[in-house]
C-alpha cells in the first residue's frame, strides 16, 4: 500500500479491530491499514522497555508504509510507549507524522458520564500499573475519584474464544465485585482494553443496571474525526479510496478466524516479521 497513504492502526494482537471497526463506522471513506503484534501478544505483561521497543518497531513501518498518522489502538502501547514515541522518536523518524493513542480522548472526557463523580477502570495489569488513567484524568477531572481493577484473565479468555464460556463468568464477577467492593459509588465504568467489549454482555450482567460501561471504540472514532476536522492538512494527506490491508506477525490463518470475531466481518491478512525488519 505504499503508494497511497492509509491511516495506520495498531494494537498487539487483536483488540483494535473493536476500535478499527468504530473508526470505518465514522470515517468510512479513508484508506486504513492495520497490524496486530500477535507473534508477541500480550503486551499488558511486559516491561516499559520492552513495549516501547515492539511499538516503536511498528510505527517506523507503518511511516515506511506512508501512513501520516498512525492510532495505537492498544491500551498498553498507549500508556508505556506513546510519550516517548511523541516526544523524542518523531523529529528523527518524521516530524511530519503523528501517532495518537487511546487514552487521551477517553480521559478528556470520562467525567462527563459520571453522576456520583466516581468512576472504575478495568485493564491489564500493564495499563494498571502505568498509572497512565490516573495521571491524565487528574489534569482534566481533577476532582474525579478514579479506582482501578487489574484483569490478567480476561484477555486470554477472549483470545481463546472462550468469551462465552462459564469460566468466563467466573473471573468477569471476580474483578468486577473487587473493583466495586473499593466503593459502590461507582456509577461509570471504562473498559480501558480494547478486547474487552467481546465481554460487554457480561460485564453488564455483573456491573449492575445503574453502571454505564464505556468502551473505547466509539470515543476513540469520534476523537480521530474530530482531530482530522481540526487538521485539514493532514486529513487531505490522507488516501481515501476505501481500502482496507491487515498484517499480523504470527499466523494469517489463525489472525483471520479469531479478526472476525472483534472485527465483526470476515479479514484476509497478510504475515509480517517486524522482528526481522528492526
Amino acid at each position: 500500500m505504499k503508494s497511497g497513504a492509509p491511516i495506520g492502526i495498531f494494537d498487539s494482537g487483536y483488540g483494535g479491530l473493536t476500535v478499527m471497526k468504530e473508526i470505518l463506522r465514522v470515517l468510512p471513506g479513508y484508506d486504513y491499514v492495520y497490524l496486530g503484534d500477535n507473534a508477541r501478544a500480550p503486551y499488558g505483561s511486559r516491561s516499559f522497555e520492552t513495549v516501547y521497543k515492539y511499538t516503536l518497531e511498528a510505527v517506523r513501518w507503518f511511516f515506511n508504509q506512508n501512513c501520516p498518522l498512525v492510532v495505537l489502538a492498544c491500551n498498553t502501547a498507549s500508556a508505556k510507549a506513546l510519550r516517548s514515541i511523541q516526544q523524542h522518536d518523531l523529529t528523527t523518524l518524521n516530524a511530519d507524522m503523528r501517532v495518537l493513542g487511546v487514552i487521551r480522548p477517553t480521559t478528556e472526557i470520562i467525567g462527563n458520564f459520571s453522576t456520583s463523580g466516581k468512576v472504575g477502570i478495568v485493564a491489564t495489569s500493564g495499563t494498571v500499573n502505568s498509572e497512565s488513567y490516573l495521571i491524565e484524568i487528574e489534569k482534566f477531572f481533577p476532582s474525579l475519584k478514579v479506582y482501578q481493577e487489574a484483569c490478567p484473565m480476561w484477555v486470554p479468555l477472549v483470545e481463546n474464544n472462550e468469551f462465552d464460556s462459564p469460566g468466563a463468568d467466573y473471573f468477569v464477577k471476580k474483578h468486577l465485585d473487587a473493583l466495586f467492593s473499593k466503593d459502590p459509588g461507582i456509577d461509570t465504568l471504562l473498559l480501558a482494553c480494547t478486547h474487552y467489549p467481546l465481554l460487554m454482555e457480561k460485564i453488564k450482567k455483573f456491573s449492575g443496571s445503574n453502571v454505564k460501561v464505556l468502551s473505547q471504540g466509539e470515543i476513540v472514532a469520534a476523537s480521530l474525526a474530530d482531530y482530522l476536522e481540526r487538521h485539514p492538512d493532514m486529513a487531505d494527506r490522507c488516501s481515501k479510496s476505501n481500502g482496507r490491508e491487515f498484517y499480523t506477525t504470527d499466523d494469517t490463518t489463525d489472525f483471520d478466524r479469531h479478526a472476525s470475531l472483534f472485527f465483526g466481518s470476515a479479514v484476509a491478512s497478510k504475515h509480517l516479521d517486524l522482528q526481522h525488519l528492526a
